[in-house]
């Protein structure tokens, strides 16, 4: 039998955000959006705690280093996906985020290959990671109370624009940092 330890309580809240991602799905496309909106809440309280209790706690691992960004954009994609799926938004928002984080995970790994740098996550990636958040609540609510679809698309504009922006920082960043 497995044995609870305390030590992994970070951990197990990131396998938490993984479990949650199908259900978050599954939610938005039967339409059930006020649920969709509490576990979607939920995952994401899972990952500011997790990083709060690891940090705090001295509970950092390898293994959080590497799945709590992975769940995080797991969990973003997904519902975005099924949004896309619903038709509520357009595809053109998944294929700008996917390729944003597709350009970081080439370029993290080829920077951990030849033991560059290791980046950490800095203000303007939390801020993007929030933005996104905070659309994602929108755009569900919007489903409910229709009269908040005419802050939406503005919603996803912030969080894009936030989002490059926090790309090229990183970029900026890793650069200045190696040359």
């Amino acid at each position: 039998m497995l044995q609870f330890e305390k030590k992994y309580i970070p951990n197990y809240l990131t396998v938490l955000r993984f479990i949650l991602v199908p259900i978050i799905f599954s939610l938005i496309i039967t339409e059930k959006y006020i649920p969709a909106v509490i576990f979607f809440f939920l995952a994401n309280l899972t990952d500011f705690l997790d990083g709060y209790i690891a940090r705090k706690y001295n509970l950092i691992s390898d293994f959080g280093k590497l799945m709590d960004p992975l769940a995080d954009k797991i969990t973003q994609i997904s519902t975005i996906l099924a949004l896309i799926i619903k038709g509520i938004i357009p595809y053109w928002i998944l294929v700008i985020l996917s390729l944003k984080e597709l350009s970081m995970i080439i370029g993290a790994t080829f920077l951990f290959k030849k033991k560059m740098v290791t980046v950490h996550s800095k203000w303007y990636g939390k801020a993007a990671t929030v933005l996104i958040f905070i659309t994602i609540i929108f755009t569900l609510l919007s489903e409910i109370f229709t009269n908040l679809s005419i802050i939406t698309p503005y919603l996803y504009y912030i969080s894009i624009g936030m989002t490059l922006f926090a790309g090229v920082m990183y970029v900026k960043n890793i650069i200045c940092k190696e040359f």
